[in-house]
């Protein structure tokens, strides 16, 4: 079960904001202070929690909605760049502004890039959200085939991390999209996920994970609409999986 965060935050500020204009534009001139206080305890309780909770419940929901919203990396998908029970940052402003629920864009304010690590919403269930890396911008041709990325008829290179050369006991390589230098696993030469050439949309991004033989992505579920964004993943804030102690080493690290 995925429960919506955004509407059960809006529905409470809205709730509470109701109730706040209420008595100041309607209760509190009919009824002095003190006034009918014990027939209407309920009805002051009510307005007194509204009063105190409203203010921080707006200040939330435009931070979570037009600036910052914390997400939790659920899978290796992004590995290693992002590993399972990283807690990131995504820039909601970065893609441009949208209402909160209804996801309608108000403000343009910029497109993604490619390199970029993008969190969406899952075009077949909106409500689960998805992190991968840009790779194909509209009307681009990605080819995958045999761990080779070909966009527009031209390899990207890729180097065994002489640093790192393994992680997790897989092969670790280098990559590098537009000014986004990048780790991304290779299993095996003979382990492909999905092979094909795709031609990406207009309004559309292809996006696929840095644990290439191990992430669902646009090879999969297909290139992702423009309106399916949220935001730009950035920097990680925490990580902590399961009742392991935090890794204080992770927290504040840029997204590559």
């Amino acid at each position: 079960m995925n429960i919506n965060l955004a509407l059960i935050l809006t529905l409470l500020t809205a709730f509470t904001g109701i109730v706040v204009a209420f008595d100041r534009f309607f209760y509190r001139s009919d009824h002095p202070a003190g006034e009918g206080a014990s027939e209407n305890r309920g009805l002051a309780t009510l307005i007194d929690y509204s009063w105190s909770f409203f203010p921080v419940l707006l200040f939330v929901l435009v931070i979570r909605s037009f600036v910052f919203e914390p997400f939790r990396i659920p899978s290796g998908s992004m590995m290693p760049t992002l590993l399972q029970g990283d807690y990131i940052f995504v820039k909601k402003y970065s893609y441009g502004l949208r209402l909160p629920v209804l996801e309608t864009k108000i403000w343009e304010t910029g497109a993604p890039e490619r390199g970029d690590v993008v969190v969406f919403r899952l075009p077949s269930e909106p409500n689960i959200n998805y992190i991968k890396r840009v790779i194909g911008l509209p009307g681009d041709e990605v080819s995958y085939r045999n761990h080779v990325l070909t966009i527009n008829g031209q390899q990207v290179a890729t180097l065994r991390d002489d640093a790192q050369p393994v992680f997790r006991s897989i092969p670790r390589f280098l990559e590098q999209l537009g000014e986004r230098p990048h780790g991304i696993l290779i299993q095996s030469p003979l382990n492909s996920s999905r092979d094909g050439t795709f031609v990406v949309r207009d309004g559309h991004y292809f996006m696929m994970g840095d644990n290439r033989d191990n992430s669902k992505d646009s090879r999969f579920i297909g290139a992702i609409p423009e309106t399916h964004l949220v935001g730009e993943a950035v920097r990680i804030w925490m990580h902590m999986d399961g009742l392991e102690w935090p890794d204080w080493s992770r927290i504040g690290t840029k997204i590559q």
